[in-house]
């Protein structure tokens, strides 16, 4: 796992010192190594944080004949790419096998690649650069391009001194989404190379490919048979997890005590010669700690369990420092508990593995359960005075289900779902409450694929296309390279992807039960009773906070002064929906710490809005 940066311009745009000073930004990501190739049109940086083949041969850049790479990721089966290719390698590292891949087999190299990656590799002969992210977006890699300069690294940071614009599109996008989707950034001109993707800059300008896509591995048929899907997925899984137990050091797994954690660490224990590290993290207020659940599962499989339970004051202490890691804004708080079970995992182990992934492919958020209501045609048809009656009604929970149910049509309802479940603002909410509505097109979702896809399965894909890689990998990747610590994910190993792509929706959620037929792998190895209760999801206890010890933050955030101040927003709505807040109307909590996190941003970026 490592940082990478670099830039390519034929006109003196850029200078060696440039590089360095980019480079040194990423410090955190790579703090064994640095290594630096400038050749006066090309820039490559890099940061290096060991963790296959330790020596100093293994450093980057690395060369080969006319050809520089740098690289942040893992390629598991590197030793099959380098048996198949039969390649004479100098270090026993990943990095030299997928050079001397792309210089044998060019740029369709990257079909044979299985891992997490995010790379850029120059040809010195023809001044080309080539830039390549994984298949499903688990390493990042933004770019800048404004016609003449070209430049590119794992973060932000490196990126925002070259542009300090602020894209208005990317707020209105925020707010609704609590991220900013891809490809777009918080500012202008700087983009996220879309996952599954390559890019080509020389001379000539700038080319983007797609070399992989969710769409065009959906197939005709379902896989139906149980028996015969438990075995493949079981063998996938096997197969995933021993692949990304390879290390040269101290690994462990990141369990929470859910389904999808408590599989990866069921199925490593199983697999691993050595007794595996585990590590949670926990609340004190109870209704959100699941430390117990883990512990138990950690017992069973006879694990090294590490535990750290948190305080609102653990917390606190980050709140300043999230716009500063994640670079933009960012409104998953959970933010908060992944960066200090990292902080926590760091003291013992270089690499984790997580259950990332599980959700999104075998359904399991309320929000698919949401979308297979939504499409029932009686609801469809009466879905506004559904929304009226229930609006009537004081519970949190029906005005919640109120704003499902007013959708405005049918292009949005993925993004839609999306948002009221994380309790966002919906597009009609943004309307009201910007003081410059955009009109906004939705996020793309596949309607065209090679089969008729059930109302979850569409919702599904739209996590999979979004949420996924520009929010909860982007959590993930920031939170642990914050402390040098490389997370792995293995399900979301390309082969599971496809797998779960065609297996049947009634393999994944049967009877009012998610995720049936991954829980029938893991009750294989752990107590079925280990699990009988509902999903809490790796959140923290926000609404209780901002009413108590975080308060301040509505006040020092989102005040008249500061929310005129900045003038994206009226102040008048604001205030309502903090009266509302305050008052017991706890469901726009999301829409508040949105808020309160842009604004944090703006005040410390001071960036022009366009």
């Amino acid at each position: 796992m490592c940082g990478i940066t670099g830039f390519f311009s034929s006109n003196n745009n850029f200078s060696e010192s440039d590089l360095r000073c980019m480079t040194q930004m990423l410090y955190h990501r790579g703090p064994n190594a640095d290594g630096y190739f400038f050749d006066g049109v090309c820039g490559l940086g890099h940061r290096r944080l060991s963790i296959l083949d330790l020596s100093e041969q293994a450093n980057q850049p690395m060369h080969s004949s006319n050809f520089t790479i740098v690289f942040n990721g893992e390629v598991y089966n590197f030793h099959e790419i380098a048996k198949d290719l039969q390649l004479k390698l100098r270090t026993s590292s990943d990095t030299e096998v997928i050079l001397e891949a792309f210089i044998k087999k060019g740029i369709d190299f990257v079909h044979e690649l299985n891992g997490m990656f995010a790379l850029a590799i120059y040809d010195k002969t023809k001044q080309e650069l080539y830039l390549l992210r994984d298949r499903i977006g688990i390493k990042p890699l933004y770019y800048f391009w404004d016609g003449k300069r070209f430049a590119f690294a794992s973060e932000l940071k490196s990126l925002s001194q070259l542009q300090q614009e602020i894209d208005q599109t990317a707020i209105h996008d925020f707010l609704h989404l609590g991220y900013i989707p891809a490809p777009k950034s918080i500012y202008k001109n700087i983009f996220k190379l879309p996952a599954g993707s390559w890019l080509k800059i020389s001379k000539q300008g700038l080319e983007i490919k797609k070399y992989w896509n969710l769409k065009d591995k959906i197939s005709q048929n379902l896989l139906t048979d149980e028996i015969e899907a438990k075995e493949q997925l079981h063998n996938l899984l096997k197969s995933s997890i021993k692949y990304r137990l390879i290390s040269d050091v101290p690994l462990g797994i990141f369990l929470s005590g859910g389904i999808d954690s408590s599989l990866v660490a069921a199925l490593a224990a199983n697999q691993s010669d050595n007794k595996i590290n585990t590590f949670s993290i926990g609340f004190k207020e109870s209704q959100f700690n699941e430390s117990e659940f883990a512990k138990k599962v950690a017992n069973h499989l006879d694990t090294n369990h590490h535990e750290f339970i948190i305080s609102t004051a653990e917390a606190k202490q980050l709140i300043p420092n999230l716009v500063d890691i994640y670079d933009e804004p960012f409104a998953d708080s959970s933010a908060i508990p992944t960066m200090l079970v990292s902080k926590l995992a760091k003291e013992h182990v270089t690499v984790v593995l997580g259950g990332d992934g599980g959700d999104e492919l075998f359904f399991g958020y309320g929000m698919y359960e949401w979308a297979q209501r939504l499409s029932n045609p009686f609801l469809k048809t009466f879905r506004q005075p559904i929304s009226n009656i229930l609006k009537q009604l004081k519970a949190n929970k029906y005005q919640k289900a109120s704003d499902l149910f007013n959708y405005p049509d049918e292009q949005n309802l993925a993004n839609h779902i999306f948002s009221q479940e994380q309790s966002l603002f919906s597009n009609q909410e943004l309307t009201n409450l910007l003081n410059h509505p955009l009109n906004i097109e939705p996020q793309n979702i596949i309607t065209d694929s090679n089969r008729i896809l059930t109302a979850m399965e569409k919702q599904a894909l739209f996590d999979l296309e979004y949420y996924l890689p520009d929010e909860l990998l982007v959590k993930v990747d920031r939170a642990t390279m914050q402390h040098s610590l490389e997370a792995r994910v293995p399900l979301l190993d390309y082969r599971i992807i496809e797998f779960a792509l065609n297996l049947s929706p009634k393999l994944k959620y049967r009877n009012g039960i998610s995720k049936y037929l991954l829980k029938q792998i893991l009750y294989k190895y752990t107590p079925k009773e280990f699990f009988n209760r509902p999903k809490c999801g790796f959140s923290i206890p926000l609404v209780e906070w901002l009413q108590t010890d975080l308060k301040y933050l509505l006040d020092d955030y989102l005040n008249e002064k500061i929310i005129n101040n900045f003038g994206i927003v009226k102040y008048e709505q604001v205030k309502q929906m903090k009266r509302q807040f305050l008052a017991g109307n706890s469901y726009v909590y999301g829409r508040l710490w949105a808020l309160i996190i842009l604004h944090q941003f703006l005040i410390k970026h001071e960036s022009t809005i366009t």
